[in-house]
């Protein structure tokens, strides 16, 4: 069992405004680890910002949550991409800065949820949670978790030992699904296709479900999949380990009119 230091968990703004369950279940398998988990006052991680150019207001942004949980032993972080940009490019912000430093060992102490889970923790969970009931499984690999942070072992193996489920391997996971923040705005047909592409592999890999561990990503999946009718549901990664069993991204609850 790991030891009961007090993490810090930054919600992340998609979890916050679209899916806050993905906050609790990453809460729920923290403590299932063995740590306190607090969520203290927080906002943006500054990544729009910062990929729009504005690394002013990005910098702005970055100090606040800086401030807001260094003195946590650890931040988890429920998304590869808020992550790969306090680890990879907050010290970039401050070049140069006094505060760089401090900047610094705050973000060495930054994980990804199934990192964290996996490197850190190394988590045993308290019961198996079974996966099952969601069908066949299929993992798409975002691309700031791939390509800054190496993360794609780390969420299989979670799955494999703690909710009993193999997952599926479609063609093209490590592809980008389109959503690429103001990229889908930008270039929405260019963005449309890729992400019918992505859940065209899902479907053909026989995948009832598709997991994900960038809620923007399955966000962007989801709505494209309702769109075209797919019978597929979209979750992240964290509510399946932790056994929710609700309504997938995107679908309506039994009590809500369905649209």
């Amino acid at each position: 069992m790991a030891s009961r230091d007090t993490v810090g968990l930054f919600a992340t703004c998609p979890v916050d405004l679209f899916r806050p369950g993905v906050g609790f279940a990453t809460a729920r398998l923290l403590e299932q680890a063995g740590y306190r988990v607090e969520v203290p006052p927080q906002s943006c991680c500054g990544q729009v910002n910062y990929n729009n150019g504005d690394t002013g207001h990005a910098r702005e942004l970055a100090w606040q949550l800086v401030q807001q949980f260094e003195n946590y032993a650890y931040t988890v972080v429920p998304s590869g991409s808020c992550t790969g940009m306090i680890r990879c490019h907050y010290p970039d912000l401050f070049a140069g800065d006094p505060r760089q430093g401090r900047v610094k060992a705050f973000c060495e102490r930054v994980y990804e949820l199934t990192t964290f889970l996996v490197e850190v923790a190394d988590y045993q969970p308290v019961t198996t949670q079974s996966a099952t009931q969601h069908g066949t499984l299929s993992y798409h690999d975002s691309c700031a978790g791939l390509r800054e942070l190496g993360i794609q072992s780390q969420p299989r193996t979670l799955l494999r030992h703690c909710a009993d489920s193999e997952v599926q391997e479609m063609a093209d996971t490590e592809v980008c699904c389109g959503f690429g923040g103001t990229f889908c705005v930008k270039f929405g047909n260019v963005s449309a296709r890729m992400a019918d592409n992505k859940l065209d592999n899902a479907v053909a890999a026989g995948a009832d479900t598709l997991l994900g561990g960038d809620l923007s990503c399955l966000l962007h999946l989801a709505g494209r999949a309702r769109r075209r009718g797919l019978n597929l549901a979209v979750r992240h990664v964290a509510e399946v380990l932790a056994g929710e069993s609700g309504p997938g991204i995107g679908e309506a609850h039994a009590s809500e009119p369905q649209v």
